[in-house]
């Protein structure tokens, strides 16, 4: 099998944390979203996973070199391809068009999820789904008596339905989705200004293919600080009964109030940190409370009261409570 993952947006919404790395690259407990994201899904795929193809805009040769090694560390293949212009999720997929053959699951890295990624492989195509409140935002499915997909519907502007496609597809016959996502461009079918998947889907279904839904139990965005904040409580909470404090960690007069990561090489001294706070490598914290926060590696943090609040690599932040939002490199004294 292989995955196949587009992540070529930078993450606007997720500034300043993503002006120096692609929001997928932006660690959750301690590690990238999008490792994550690969990693649960080998995990429910029963062989072995082939290749991992990641769609990228221009991140440079070092984003590159760390997406390479995340493939090689589930024992597979590496392949990184480019989309020069956003033009939809169709185009994206078909960026990686040499890597669409045989099974082939697609995962946009946008999110997290909680799931039982397990799987039947003779299925044409498992479209994993979520109840939202509000549909209209997302691209959605209808269901028949027998629990197969009958529509797919883009951000529909009535309800037709309120089960969200999430952004993970299986797909038995990589070589037939590359054809009719071809089909899309070489016709420029658009919906909405952009090439859709929703509109391959829909006629790879008219043909005869046919595709079950799979469930997430939980849906974690990882658009905005509030919300990888939120992810990384979450994610530490679903690994509760495992210790992510490194064993080189350094605690002076300190209390560490799990579930917590703390990477190798932190110091903390006449501090309380956790619940619910990942500490990057190499970062300091003096004189300090800290919870349910994300403080990136190599980072300073001194006689602060910290909570809900992200601060990226490199970062040197002195002063006092806060929700802050603090990017790559930056210096706060207050």
């Amino acid at each position: 099998m292989k995955i196949i993952v587009p992540m070529a947006g930078r993450g606007s919404r997720l500034r300043p944390h993503t002006l120096t790395v692609p929001k997928p690259l932006v660690p959750v407990a301690g590690k990238p979203i999008v490792q994550r994201l690969v990693e649960d899904l080998a995990g429910g795929y029963p062989g072995q996973v082939e290749e991992i193809a990641f769609i990228i805009g221009d991140f440079g040769k070092e984003v590159e070199t760390e997406l390479m090694a995340i493939a090689e560390g589930l024992g597979a293949k590496g392949s990184i391809y480019h989309q020069d212009q956003p033009l939809g999720t169709a185009h994206a997929i078909l960026c990686a068009a040499p890597s669409l053959t045989g099974n082939v699951i697609v995962a946009f890295a946008d999110t997290l999820f909680r799931a039982d990624f397990s799987f039947d492989v003779n299925e044409d195509g498992i479209i994993w789904t979520q109840q939202v409140e509000d549909p209209r935002a997302y691209g959605v499915v209808k269901l028949d008596s027998d629990g197969y997909i009958t529509d797919f519907v883009e951000k529909p502007e009535e309800f037709v339905s309120d089960m969200a496609i999430v952004g993970i597809y299986y797909f038995n016959d990589g070589d037939n989705l590359k054809a009719e996502l071809q089909y899309l461009l070489d016709n420029n079918i658009k919906d909405k200004g952009e090439f859709q998947l929703t509109n391959a889907l829909e006629n790879m279904k008219s043909k005869g293919k046919k595709f079950k839904p799979g469930i997430i139990t939980e849906w974690l965005d990882c658009g905005n600080k509030k919300a990888v904040v939120y992810s990384n409580q979450r994610v530490l909470e679903f690994n509760k009964d495992k210790d992510w404090v490194h064993e080189s960690v350094v605690a002076e007069n300190s209390v560490i109030i799990r579930p917590c990561y703390i990477g190798e090489g932190a110091k903390i001294v006449n501090s309380v940190v956790g619940p619910h706070v990942s500490i990057g490598k190499n970062t300091h914290i003096e004189n300090s409370i800290v919870k349910n926060s994300v403080i990136q590696s190599d980072s300073k943090v001194s006689d602060a009261l910290l909570a809900d609040s992200m601060l990226g690599n490199k970062a040197d932040y002195q002063g006092k409570f806060s929700d802050i939002s603090l990017g790559d490199f930056t210096q706060c004294k207050i």
